[in-house]
């Protein structure tokens, strides 16, 4: 499959730079130092200072080399740094040795590495009095109130079209930061399990100091907005009830929040019109609130993204530069690298290990080996370090057995994050974990320890979680989804202190943050985006801000994914805070074009279940292509093995500069003709609309195949990007 991507890159400017950065008509040329990362060193011979430039020639633009060229990485992973256009980093994201490309940023110690990852520090200009209009509604889990994350120090009384209430329950008090909560199961809207309380924080939490999990990523947790307000709706108690989710939504539209993030799922694909979360987010939509959604956590198959309405932006979860890790010190003085956010010590240097199948006596070899439950016997595994065969048991049954500690085989062999054990333990990828193995066959007193976690730097981030839901979208397959990624993997944020941090029963600890991942954690880093373009636009329509998002995102490459599946595992690729308030054109789509596209899938009464008024359908078989939706990215399913022509027709609202000219640059590697009609779009005005066409072609593709491109409107300032995606079905579909 075509590789595609490129313009990893974001400017942490203020306001007052972007201004002067408009007026002086700064393009693409400026140049940046940007990283461009090419994974695992090869083996044999291999020469990166000959490789390297070699790469940077073929996309330089009229410079010289040796000027360009910053650093070369060539003793732990393979790579370079240099001085690139926006340009230049589209060209060489698109080549198929390159993995990823970003820009290189100074790094500080901060504890929600995300934003800063993302170019969003603190000091980026966010006009506090402005953003405190903002409300974020986050339908979730509750919300502990007494956080830090939450207090209201500095912030005025609400903003006066407020119509929501405190509504919290007994020993629950709102604050002029907390403006409204409401409860639809349980006794109060406090947090019992801590989920809420972390995406509330991630979104829009206060900017809180000297944060840290157990001593791991110490700095500074914050949200996106901390200035903006919350209003908590609980409908998990830890169940999520259909008829629950409907209910907060209609309350959080008539309160007046601006935005809504749930990081909630069914789990399985529902037609549109027969998922909570897709009815109630539609209604938002009218009322110009934008809902961010998570993709779910089933990947990394295709065809697992449970969010698929074209009226919420649905998002999935990817790493950060920041990787928590342990590590296994074997008695012959090997070292292994593990995943876990393991926050013990173990009192001494050296303890036995063991097999399961060695301290169990009333299980199969099979079973024990496992470290299934009840087969590990307490006297054999005391004072020692367990190792399973299975990463979803073991844990829990060596814990329960009173072993010192735990080293798990993760057969997934993923390590894009890491869960939180109740004692000293870690996971281990096949490889590692056989390293381990054939010790312990060697010797006949196998010794080793684990040690406590350690942040590390990722230099190959980001990339898509193994556990990120996929597309190709089930319900609407011209529809790419997921839309956009977000960091999801091991975010530090606000917590329950009601809640045990591994949920496993006997552990007692109890903290104020905690280190989670998932899509879940992902869905509010893309609200609190959307909250901040809200502070800037607040006349934006949801199609506009989700497409200001979209099309300002960081290209992404999946290609060192368990399971590549490019756009169907990123949308549009990693969400650019900095760059999305200016996109220069947006993609707008109203309630009216939504209706047209429900009314190709649905009959008229099924579009009113949904819409729930008296929409009309056209009559007869010309009901148009739900390709044709005035979508951000453009996705079609064609059939295997038959030459295609695909059109898409599509429309752009100038919100950049008042004159301005657009040309179309097509980035594909693919063997497809892509041809834009017209090539050029001159807008003389704000708020202009200008239509253009689209035709891919190709002589036919094999069942189950893909091919990417992408389409830039650029006007030497902005690059406004989507995402071109043409696929089959699998052969067994």
């Amino acid at each position: 499959m075509a590789k595609h991507g490129a313009l990893l890159f974001y400017h942490a400017f203020t306001i007052l730079i972007q201004t002067i950065s408009l007026l002086s008509k700064a393009t693409s040329e400026d140049r940046e130092v940007s990283i461009v990362y090419l994974g695992s060193l090869p083996h044999g011979v291999y020469s990166p200072l000959s490789h390297h430039p070699s790469i940077l020639q073929r996309v330089i633009q009229g410079s010289s080399l040796e000027s360009l060229l910053v650093r070369s990485y060539k003793r732990s992973f393979n790579g370079f740094a240099a001085k690139l256009t926006d340009l230049e980093r589209e060209k060489l994201a698109n080549m198929k040795e390159v993995v990823s490309v970003f820009p290189s940023r100074t790094y500080q110690l901060q504890t929600t590495r995300s934003w800063d990852f993302m170019g969003f520090h603190e000091k980026i200009n966010q006009t506090a009095t402005v953003e405190s209009d903002v409300v974020v509604g986050v339908i979730d889990s509750g919300i502990w109130p007494e956080s830090e994350s939450f207090k209201d120090e500095g912030f005025g009384p609400p903003p006066k079209r407020w119509k929501g209430a405190c509504k919290g329950g007994n020993n629950f008090t709102c604050n002029n930061k907390l403006i409204g909560a409401r409860y639809y199961v349980a006794e109060s809207a406090r947090d019992g399990t801590g989920h809420g309380s972390h995406t509330a924080s991630t979104a829009a939490g206060n900017a809180v100091k000297d944060v840290s999990f157990y001593g791991l990523a110490q700095g500074t947790a914050r949200g996106g907005v901390p200035s903006a307000r919350i209003s908590a709706y609980k409908v998990c108690a830890p169940m999520c009830m259909a008829h629950n989710i409907l209910a907060a939504f209609d309350d959080a539209i008539a309160d007046g929040v601006d935005i809504i993030t749930i990081s909630i799922g069914f789990g399985f694909i529902q037609d549109l019109d027969r998922d909570a979360i897709s009815i109630g987010a539609f209604h938002a939509m009218e009322k110009g609130i934008l809902t961010s959604n998570s993709a779910g956590n089933n990947g990394p198959l295709g065809a697992t993204v449970s969010s698929l309405a074209p009226w919420i932006l649905t998002v999935a979860a990817s790493s950060t530069d920041r990787r928590i890790i342990d590590k296994v010190v074997l008695g012959n003085g090997t070292t292994l690298v593990g995943s876990s956010v393991n926050t013990f010590i173990l009192n001494g240097t050296s303890f036995p290990l063991v097999h399961g199948k060695d301290v169990s006596r009333n299980c199969t070899e099979r079973r024990a080996g496992r470290c299934e439950e009840g087969c590990l016997d307490s006297d054999l595994v005391k004072g020692k370090i367990v190792l399973c065969d299975d990463y979803d048991r073991g844990n829990t049954a060596a814990y329960k057995a009173g072993a010192l500690g735990s080293v798990l085989y993760n057969f997934r062999n993923t390590d894009d994050f890491s869960t939180i054990p109740p004692f000293a333990a870690t996971t281990l990828n096949e490889k590692t974990y056989s390293v381990v193995m054939s010790y312990m066959n060697s010797t006949r007193d196998p010794q080793g320890t684990i040690l406590k976690s350690e942040a590390i730097n990722n230099p190959a981030a980001p990339l898509v979680a193994l556990f990120s839901s996929r597309g190709p979208n089930l319900i609407l397959p011209d529809i790419i989804k997921p839309d956009i990624s977000a960091p999801g993997v091991q975010v530090l944020a606000a917590f329950s202190p009601d809640a045990s941090i591994s949920t496993t029963p006997g552990d007692n600890r109890h903290v104020q943050y905690n280190i989670m991942s998932g899509t879940s954690m992902a869905c509010p880093h893309a609200a609190g985006v959307a909250a901040y373009v809200k502070s800037f636009h607040p006349d934006w329509s949801p199609a506009a801000i989700k497409s200001s998002i979209m099309t300002t995102a960081w290209p992404m490459n999946d290609s060192q994914s368990y399971v590549p599946t490019y756009e169907f595992a990123y949308g549009s690729g990693h969400i650019n805070p900095v760059k999305a308030i200016d996109p220069g054109l947006v993609y707008e789509a109203s309630k009216e074009d939504y209706i047209r596209l429900l009314c190709m899938k649905y009959d008229e009464a099924r579009v009113r279940l949904l819409s729930g008024d008296n929409s009309t359908c056209p009559i007869g078989s010309d009901k148009g292509s739900p390709k044709d939706l005035n979508y951000p990215s453009m996705g079609a399913k064609v059939e295997p093995m038959k030459p295609f022509a695909v059109e898409f027709h599509r429309r752009v609202k100038n919100v950049g500069l008042a004159n301005a000219t657009y040309t179309a640059k097509i980035f594909s590697e693919s063997k497809v003709e892509i041809k834009v009609v017209p090539e050029v779009l001159s807008f003389k005005s704000l708020n202009e609309e200008k239509t253009f066409n689209m035709t891919v072609a190709g002589s036919g593709l094999p069942y189950g195949s893909q091919v990417s491109a992408a389409l830039v409107w650029f006007d030497g300032t902005h690059n406004v990007r989507s995402p071109i995606v043409v696929y089959t079905a699998a052969e067994h579909e």
